[in-house]
């Protein structure tokens, strides 16, 4: 049953005058609780919290500043937390580098000096050399929250093309700057999200993937339907801009396209929700009157182009090979069966590719972490790139003609450094090594360790702690864990990571299920009915680091940011007496709405449909907002969003936090952390990023019953 408009008004509209509970010293903002009920399949689910969707109505814009009064005054006098804000802006102050990208005679990076909010675009005449500022995003607005979100430049390097997001919303606008004035021509583009493009080889135009303008006053809300490729001509309106594909039968597709490196191509890739499953199309652009021919009908496995050689495209996919594989499709025969395989399937997973120098560069995860070997365009294994340790490489980007490339490569104590690879003789030299003022990487030692789950599962597990820390289960740590979309947890370097190690905590990454750490089968093993399986993954992570004496519950905290704080809200609400803090960050929390907000329709190909009997019962099951319990001692409990994120929408975190105060008034502090003028997380500004960060480790710290630093 549904209420009416004007009965959700009136309950909303009583959420501020009613008395407010408590817990200790603090006083909730009350909520008034709605008899909103759905039926789904005979079941009847309450959603007390209903009227919060309308995040812009009075009564929710009023209950969440009294929220953001409350998280301010409590966390700012949270002990440590001044100290922690300073040693965090300290470690924070590192100066970083993205790899230098050739285009035409031209080369282009990204450099940050440290604490700007966001990073500048540079472009230089050698690789190596110094370069002139070419965009500073940091000169767009006053509160440093206007962000690069994309950029894409021509083949002959004369103009980028930039898309820009303000206070960290998906939505991009994308403007063309001439590189040698440094001035922007007319040309603007609004509405587009998500998916890639690219240039024509001429310079005539570029390709880029757009949504239909949205429903007007629900910018951030409404859902986002039938994603579009366009092709857009410089000099032109928007408004003429030619449609060159969409999937007018199910507006659930989302498009992306890229441009073969010798301009020959067009290849679009279309997948359903967000499947990493795809089809394939491509087009001759050498005649404008050329077809799109589709290679790939049915996205039953992920295939992309890492190049080609002519008329042969080399793709990366995981058909017929579950931790993926390099194919050859050669266009003249181009049927599945005359594909040919060029690098086979491996034990390792194969994360990603690319063609460079007329050679293929293929980055793997050996149980996390990277592993890269080379090979010539026919499949021959020309030998490894030697990295310095357990970590994540990144970039071997270029062009068929290149004899060098260049990558980045961290760990959880390193700093992202560029280092230079020779094609020919395969050895690396370092170009750019940043150094974190502060943090001594020798005092730390990485280990990998792999606990048991459920079914007998192998769940890896990176810690990060001090060398020659006591294992006597009085260490304060932290446990992070993400588990969807297949996307992998590696072992990356982040100023916040180094920060709790600075503060003397233990560090600790659990790979569950649900991720890409172990290839498709991983994933799959941990998506809509068996989402469970991850949750089961995280438990067992966190009961190792207490069986083993890394800690104990009372030293114990969980985080994790978008999939990952479903994770943390699902797991505390099932274990609840493992931890002392939980923090969930930008969550999906409601998982029987999810797909009623902008891109959350897509989301289904991991989480499942309310319309499928039993994937609903699987998702009322664990949704955090639904199986609250009253009077349960949670731990401490910090919840954050973005009033501008329009990926996960803020009413999750409105609502999830609501029910944990009503369930537990007295009990350990919930706490609802909102961030103005900030989005999902993306391009978010570093000034944000470091107030946030000490608010959580403060947070944590006195939950734990830790003191205070001096």
């Amino acid at each position: 049953m549904r209420k009416s408009a004007r009965r959700a008004a009136a309950i909303a509209a009583a959420a501020v005058s009613c008395a407010s509970a408590h817990a200790g010293e603090l006083r909730y903002p009350a909520a008034a609780r709605g008899g909103q009920v759905d039926v789904y399949h005979g079941v009847k689910v309450a959603d007390p919290y209903r009227w919060m969707e309308d995040i812009d109505s009075p009564a929710t814009r009023r209950w969440a500043k009294a929220e953001s009064r409350l998280a301010a005054r409590y966390l700012e006098a949270l002990p440590g937390r001044a100290e922690i804000h300073r040693r965090l802006t300290d470690l924070w102050n590192i100066e970083s580098w993205d790899v230098p990208e050739r285009h035409g005679s031209r080369w282009f990076y990204l450099h940050n000096d440290g604490l700007q909010n966001q990073p500048v675009v540079y472009v230089a005449t050698r690789p190596e050399g110094p370069g002139r500022v070419l965009l500073d995003p940091n000169g767009l607005s006053s509160h440093g929250a206007v962000s690069l979100r994309a950029m894409m430049v021509s083949g002959d390097g004369r103009l980028l093309a930039y898309a820009l997001s303000d206070q960290g919303s998906d939505w991009q606008t994308w403007h063309v700057r001439d590189v040698a004035s440094g001035r922007d021509l007319p040309d603007v583009i609004r509405w587009s999200k998500f998916g890639g493009g690219g240039w024509r080889a001429d310079g005539s135009g570029f390709y880029y993937p757009a949504f239909d303008p949205p429903t007007q006053g629900a910018t951030l809300k409404s859902a986002n339907r039938s994603h579009k490729l366009y092709f857009h001509r410089l000099g032109t309106d928007q408004k003429s801009d030619r449609l060159i594909y969409t999937r007018p039968d199910d507006p659930r597709w989302i498009v992306s396209a890229q441009v073969s490196d010798d301009g020959r191509y067009l290849i679009i890739e279309a997948s359903r929700n967000n499947e990493l499953k795809n089809t394939l199309l491509v087009q001759d652009l050498s005649n404008p009157g050329n077809p799109l021919v589709t290679l790939v009908a049915q996205p039953d496995a992920d295939h992309e182009l890492i190049g080609n050689l002519g008329h042969v495209l080399y793709v990366q996919t995981d058909d017929h090979a579950a931790r993926g594989r390099v194919v050859a499709i050669d266009l003249h025969h181009p049927q599945p069966e005359r594909w040919q395989t060029v690098i086979g399937e491996s034990e390792e997973t194969l994360l990603s590719a690319t063609m460079v120098g007329g050679q293929v560069v293929a980055q793997y995860l050996r149980d996390g972490h990277s592993q890269v070997e080379r090979y010539s365009a026919e499949g021959r294994r020309l030998g490894a790139v030697a990295l310095p340790g357990p970590g994540i490489a990144d970039g071997f980007a270029g062009h068929a003609t290149d004899r060098e490339s260049y990558y980045t490569f961290s760990s959880y104590t390193s700093p992202a450094s560029v280092y230079r690879l020779d094609l020919g003789t395969g050895r690396s030299t370092l170009v750019h090594a940043p150094a974190a003022h502060g943090f001594d990487a020798a005092s730390y030692e990485i280990r990998q360790v792999f606990c048991s789950s459920t079914q007998g599962v192998r769940v890896p597990m990176w810690i990060v702690s001090r060398r020659g820390i006591a294992l006597d289960g009085e260490n304060p740590t932290l446990l992070f864990g993400y588990g969807g979309f297949g996307t992998p947890m590696v072992p990356a370097f982040s100023p916040a990571i180094a920060g709790w190690l600075a503060l003397g905590g233990v560090y600790a990454v659990a790979g569950v299920r649900g991720g890409g750490e172990y290839g498709r089968e991983w994933h799959e093993a941990g998506i809509k009915t068996r989402k469970q399986n991850g949750f089961d993954d995280f438990i067992a992570a966190a009961e190792w680091l207490i069986h083993e004496r890394w800690s104990r519950p009372g030293r114990l905290a969980i985080q994790g940011r978008s999939n990952g704080g479903l994770l943390v809200a699902a797991v505390e609400e099932q274990r609840p007496e493992l931890f002392a803090a939980a923090v969930a960050q930008v969550g999906v929390m409601d998982m029987l709405r999810f797909r009623e907000f902008t891109v959350g329709r897509n989301w289904e190909s991991d989480y499942g449909s309310v319309d499928e009997p039993a994937e609903f019962a699987a998702l009322l099951k664990y949704s955090p907002y639904h199986n609250v319990r009253a009077g349960t001692p949670y731990p401490a409990t910090l919840i954050t969003t973005g009033d501008h994120d329009d990926r996960v929408f803020p009413a999750h975190s409105f609502k999830f936090a609501a029910e944990m105060q009503h369930a537990d008034p007295h009990g350990n502090p919930v706490i609802l952390r909102i961030d103005s003028d900030a989005g999902h997380g993306q391009g978010k500004p570093t000034g944000q990023l470091i107030d946030e960060t000490a608010d959580v480790y403060a947070f944590i710290r006195n939950a734990m019953g830790l003191p205070g630093l001096q």
